[in-house]
């Protein structure tokens, strides 16, 4: 099968490897579609990966094979998958409903992992998720990326009526938005250095800010003008962050989505004088993927501006890397193996 091996910083070699062997419990799974992510972006622009792995994880297919041991999957069943099981269900994590903390948890970016730009993948069956009838393979692509979103609403623990700021409208952060507007919160501001991407944020109904209008108070004690309940950083910038802290309400909330390696640094004193809570968003919810499969059914999420227009091909990859990384796309960019 063919499939966009990495090799290197910024090489992806689109070449035949062979079809992954199954063994009882798995099942093997003709890629529809893939989304391009930030950690995508991560392992093969900043190099990250591990060579002669395969990327993507944020898929839907359909079921081609299955293992003996398999008997709930039939060939044709359309599918998403999560990228890995939902935790061990024995730990204390788990049994809190934390599976996201599981402590069976591989380390993030770091396990081996071959997914999903690839005309075919092999999962657990465990892992899949099946599509009710009128959901599309392509909208049923954002499955993965909505429950991240969904995982950092539920972290703000916000309510209507409060104030949220966004700092980065890349696909998550645009997802944020959205399901923001879906629990009626009207009151969504998105700081955004991308021009793309605000005018993304701008049609999702969301008030547009450029960085630098975040305006830090000068002492610690001071809270911004026109200051918000939560923040949801989904850049990873240090700046980003230090200006999302800046912006809060005394007693509110600030949660950390995107990825970086740099660090920021924290201003303990405003934490301290107005008791704010700093708090991380991985991965998902418990049954995130079935609530992302139910509002991407009922239609309630504008898909067609979330996605890009134009689905990339395994060639394409790096290209479409580039264009997110430059700024010149501002939704999720969705690969078709099989084109």
């Amino acid at each position: 099968m063919r499939a966009a091996v990495y090799r290197s910083k910024g090489v992806l070699d689109v070449t035949e490897v062979a079809e992954p062997t199954l063994g009882p419990a798995d099942v093997l799974v003709e890629v529809s579609h893939c989304g391009i992510c930030g950690t995508d972006l991560h392992m093969v622009m900043d190099g990250w990966g591990q060579p002669d792995s395969i990327g993507g994880h944020e898929y839907s297919g359909r079921v081609l094979a299955t293992g003996s041991a398999v008997a709930e999957w039939r060939a044709g069943d359309t599918i998403v998958a999560t990228p890995q099981l939902e935790g061990c269900g024995a730990c204390r994590d788990c049994e809190r409903g934390r599976p996201s903390l599981c402590a069976a948890r591989g380390k993030p970016g770091m396990d081996a992992f071959q997914g999903a730009f690839a005309e075919r993948v092999r999962v657990d069956h465990r892992q899949l998720i099946r599509l009710p009838e009128g959901l599309s393979l392509r909208a049923a692509a954002l499955c993965e990326p909505l429950a991240v979103a969904q995982h950092a609403v539920t972290r703000s623990r916000i309510a209507p009526g409060e104030r949220a700021l966004v700092c980065g409208a890349g696909p998550i952060g645009a997802l944020v938005v959205t399901l923001l507007h879906t629990m009626e919160i009207d009151d969504v501001r998105v700081s955004e250095p991308g021009a793309a991407r605000r005018d993304l944020a701008a049609r999702l109904g969301a008030r547009v800010l450029e960085p630098a209008e975040l305006v830090a108070p000068p002492l610690p004690f001071d809270v911004a003008e026109d200051a918000v309940d939560v923040a949801f950083e989904c850049s990873g910038k240090p700046s980003a962050i230090e200006a999302s802290l800046a912006q809060l309400a005394r007693g509110g909330r600030l949660v950390l989505v995107g990825t970086g390696m740099e660090h920021p640094t924290l201003d303990a004193n405003r934490v301290l004088l107005n008791e704010l809570v700093v708090t991380g968003a991985f991965n998902y919810d418990a049954g995130g993927f079935e609530r992302a499969i139910e509002l991407l059914a009922a239609g309630r999420l504008p898909v067609d501006t979330l996605i890009e227009p134009d689905d990339a091909p395994l060639e394409g990859i790096l290209d479409a890397m580039n264009d997110l990384t430059a700024g010149r796309r501002a939704g999720k960019v969705l690969v078709r193996p099989g084109d």
